[in-house]
């Protein structure tokens, strides 16, 4: 039985490509037991997010084939010409473990170090157990990749520094506001960087979220996703008093806020501090904002540097992260290899245990019938050896007659012989 990991990711497939083969939360139980269905395959966990599908699981030689047919079919079904072969990458056994590890701990992340993934990755395996297709291969994979995930996280602090803009306006504003929850964000803007912004508002638990843009349509779809609440960029002046923390990224080519706008709006705060962060370029705030009492704003220059330093921080992180999956995965890798031989060494145990339950009663039979114990003792002895030797030694004769000495060398690694040169013995 052999361990896989097959897929596509931001790095080797378009988004045209994993757009494809995404699989939602709802057709995950379907589509796995689709996969454990297939020929060769004996457990099987899918695991699908923007970035990245990858199937893990335990196969026989016919099993690989089987799935990148399916992928191949599943990518057929959508009329499209991109060539799946040549996004396609595939880590057997060791290398399966060394990556499925390295997924876990977000080193083969778009963000390096990220943490969302660990999650995407234990509902992965949550599905699987649901579904029925992962068994024991499979959970030592993701028992043992969580494991090494939580000490690189823990031994290194891979994810403590911030290395997205978004993540840095938002990892700012939880420096600065202790009680997240009791707090309310404004966000300008309704691209991929406030909705990023936005996401990871969301996990810090704050409080309440406004979001405004040119238009409020986009803005109020884009705040239903995060219960909040969407306005038009006109809007804005009559909810600057409400926000502690704005985060602002729209392409405007002229400023949002100015300084006689926010100074009115923040009339009623009576001198409660306002994070402000412009990530925009051109800026959206403007710079004399940083003048007026109890502001503190930020520009993406002054984010930027702490990304790069943090980013210099993950990037130290990954190369000891990288060592404790090596060391981790050798022993994991080690162990699956063992369970292979399982079945063979329970069924050689249980027919030298029968070979001895069988030369017991003769000797007691024996005693029985007053043979003395020194002549039952010897037959014990040799009946035994003769039994569990005959087999083996069967095999040995004929392979030598055959010539093959590779399996008689097997068999002195095996049974722990001194090599002496005379495997034709």
């Amino acid at each position: 039985m052999s361990l896989i990991a097959l897929g596509i990711n931001h790095n080797t497939a378009p988004v045209e490509i994993r757009e494809q083969l995404s699989f939602s939360e709802q057709e995950l139980g379907r589509v796995l037991r689709e996969l454990s269905a297939l020929p060769g395959v004996q457990e099987v966990a899918v695991l699908s997010t923007c970035n990245r599908t990858e199937i893990y699981g335990s196969l026989d030689e016919q099993g690989g084939q089987a799935l990148v047919d399916w992928l191949t079919q599943r990518q057929q079904h959508n009329d499209q010409d991109n060539d799946l072969h040549q996004a396609l990458y595939q880590f057997s056994d060791a290398d399966a473990v060394r990556h499925a590890m390295s997924v876990a701990c977000g080193l083969d992340s778009m963000v390096l170090g990220e943490p969302q993934i660990l999650g995407q990755m234990k509902q992965a395996y949550e599905a699987a157990l649901e579904a029925g297709t992962a068994q024991r291969t499979l959970h030592q994979l993701f028992q043992g990749s969580f494991s090494v995930a939580k000490q690189v996280r823990t031994d290194t602090g891979i994810g403590q520094n911030p290395v997205s803009v978004a993540y840095a306006a938002v990892d700012l504003a939880r420096q600065i506001f202790a009680d997240f929850e009791k707090h309310t964000a404004l966000l300008i803007g309704a691209g991929d960087t406030i909705e990023l912004a936005a996401q990871h508002l969301a996990r810090r638990g704050i409080g309440r979220m406004i979001i405004a843009n040119r238009n409020p349509e986009r803005a109020r779809l884009l705040a239903a996703g995060f219960k909040g609440y969407g306005i038009g960029l006109e809007e804005i002046p009559a909810h600057l008093a409400e926000a502690d923390i704005i985060i602002a990224s729209t392409a405007s080519r002229e400023p949002i806020l100015t300084r006689p706008m926010v100074k009115e709006g923040f009339r009623k705060r009576r001198h409660k501090p306002v994070l402000m962060v412009d990530i925009a370029v051109p800026r959206d705030i403007e710079a004399d904002v940083a003048e007026l009492p109890d502001v503190f704003l930020y520009t993406i220059d002054d984010l930027q540097e702490t990304i790069r330093e943090n980013l210099a921080s993950r990037e130290q992180a990954a190369a000891r992260g990288l060592e404790i999956i090596e060391a981790r995965a050798h022993h994991l890798a080690a162990a699956l290899n063992s369970m292979d031989a399982v079945p063979a060494i329970r069924t050689l145990r249980d027919e030298a245990t029968a070979q001895r339950d069988r030369t017991l009663a003769q000797a007691k039979r024996m005693l029985a019938a007053g043979r003395a114990s020194e002549d039952v003792l010897d037959y014990m002895a040799h009946t035994l050896t003769n039994r569990l030797l005959h087999q083996p030694t069967v095999q040995l004769r004929e392979a030598a007659e055959r010539g093959e000495r590779e399996t008689l060398a097997v068999a002195r690694e095996l049974f722990g012989l001194d090599n002496d040169g005379k495997d034709e013995e």
